[in-house]
């Protein structure tokens, strides 16, 4: 994962590769994904982030911010607010070799994820996945 990049930059600008326009009969999910590519990473909500990540779309410049807006979330939710569940699924569920790559990251990401109650039990049965494919150090 990059350690600094420019978040006021596009997806596309940062990979240096403008995907095609989707067919013609793509499904709205495929439309989506390919215009929020062209948009600033700063200008993404939350639920962008998910729908980006859960595609596995950007992930080396996406995975740092999505784990800010969690850390930064997570207090909240200790104190009986609202907590982006579907950014939170579509981090913890990325294929442990992405989180090998990004070991720092990972090690942060459980850390939050250990400040976190309440969750819901398949969201915790994710949570605990990821938990546990980390090196023990980590956990």
């Amino acid at each position: 994962m990059p350690e600094t990049f420019d978040r006021r930059s596009s997806l596309e600008e940062l990979e240096g590769f403008r995907w095609p326009a989707p067919p013609a009969d793509s499904t709205p999910m495929v439309r989506n994904v390919h215009e929020l590519r062209r948009r600033p990473v700063t200008s993404l909500e939350p639920h962008e982030l998910a729908r980006l990540i859960g595609q596995d779309v950007g992930l080396r410049w996406l995975l740092p911010p999505a784990v800010e807006i969690l850390r930064e979330t997570a207090p909240r939710q200790a104190e009986g607010g609202w907590f982006d569940d579907d950014l939170l699924y579509a981090v913890v569920t990325r294929k442990p070799a992405v989180w090998a790559a990004a070991p720092d990251l990972a090690h942060e990401l459980g850390e939050i994820i250990a400040s976190l109650s309440g969750l819901s039990r398949s969201l915790r049965r994710e949570t605990d996945a990821f938990l546990s494919a980390l090196p023990a150090d980590d956990v």
